[in-house]
């Protein structure tokens, strides 16, 4: 099988799945709470990696949610964005629509406008000084009521300019998409664009809910889909996208193995799948190293692979001038590859 890895390093990129706070690194974590002053349960760099040996969605969330305590000051959101935008430019990512969970935050004293001023300071910076362009996603966290995110809708009005979309996320088992329905009428009414975690470890009947009920323009995961023929027939005949994260999925034993991954299925199906990284500090990866995973594990050739950037960047909540210009650079990176293997 012929070695992908430069034409997956060299071809323009977009990730639409990126938890910010998933993306904190044990050496930044134990940095920032050294600047903070906040005790770790960890003595190390390596005992923290230690602790990313999950064995689902919660045992992740234990770790993901004790690291973020160190967050603090919008400097802290401001260099933990700026990490991953400096892992966007070596990853040749172009575009990106990152998550984050301000509840995770407001809940423990932080103000919303620390959170979101940091965050959105750097992507500004990362689109000046890198050429990255982004976007910022508000999510719910769905273990809690409501009433708590429709009071973290409030908080985030005065910052509509800088967030595009609002999503949902956290434990996903006994909370279903319909629980929010109030919160997403709302958004969807303020002009907020939505997206909601679905059919991770849920059940197909959470994607329809998703769908239907809080109205979202993609699916975030949506693995699950293949349990159910009907819903199969309908993300395929509405192009509805999923944005997928095998490392995540088998970091956290959705699937015992890659090569037990049904995306390739998917993809085949004509699902419009997308791949992206997720919480790529805790899950062995950003977005290239999930690339490579895939590729190894489903023999994928050049043209598949351009064909889940295209997806990614038509997925996207770019206007449609930049998703030509985009799409444009991915078919001319694709020319000048030759991706011969896909002519045979």
């Amino acid at each position: 099988m012929p070695d992908h890895r430069e034409f997956i390093r060299g071809i323009p990129k977009a990730e639409l799945h990126l938890h910010i706070e998933g993306s904190l690194e044990p050496e930044l974590m134990f940095a920032l709470g050294k600047r903070n002053r906040v005790r770790l349960p960890y003595d190390s760099v390596e005992a923290v990696r230690q602790a990313y040996r999950f064995v689902d969605l919660q045992s992740f969330l234990d770790v993901y949610y004790n690291g973020a305590r160190v967050l603090v000051t919008e400097q802290d959101f401001y260099d933990l964005t700026w990490a991953y935008l400096e892992k966007c430019r070596e990853q040749n990512i172009l575009h990106t629509e990152i998550f984050f969970d301000p509840q995770t935050h407001t809940d423990r004293g932080i103000s919303f406008g620390t959170v979101v001023n940091g965050i959105h300071g750097a992507l500004e910076d990362g689109g000046n000084h890198l050429g990255i362009s982004s976007g910022l996603i508000l999510c719910f966290l769905r273990h809690l009521s409501a009433e708590a995110a429709m009071a973290t809708l409030d908080r985030a009005l005065p910052f509509q300019d800088r967030i595009i979309a609002v999503g949902l996320d956290s434990s996903e088992r006994g909370h279903p998409p319909e629980k929010f329905a109030s919160v997403f009428d709302r958004a969807r009414a303020e002009g907020f664009l939505t997206v909601a975690h679905a059919g991770e470890e849920g059940p197909p009947a959470y994607i329809w809910g998703a769908l239907d009920c809080l109205q979202v323009s993609r699916i975030d995961h949506g693995i699950r889909c293949e349990e159910d023929d009907r819903l199969m027939k309908r993300l395929v005949q509405e192009q509805v996208p999923l944005t997928v994260c095998p490392l995540s999925n088998t970091a956290l034993k959705v699937f015992g193995h890659m090569r037990e991954h049904n995306l390739k299925r998917l993809m085949d199906a004509g699902v419009c799948t997308t791949v992206n990284s997720d919480d790529p500090a805790y899950f062995g990866g950003y977005l290239n190293e999930n690339l490579y995973a895939i590729t190894e594990a489903f023999e994928l050739n050049q043209s598949e692979i351009a064909g889940l950037m295209k997806n990614a960047f038509n997925a996207s909540f770019l206007d449609a001038s930049k998703k030509r210009f985009f799409l444009n650079e991915v078919a001319e990176f694709e020319n000048a590859a030759g991706a011969p293997e896909a002519r045979q």
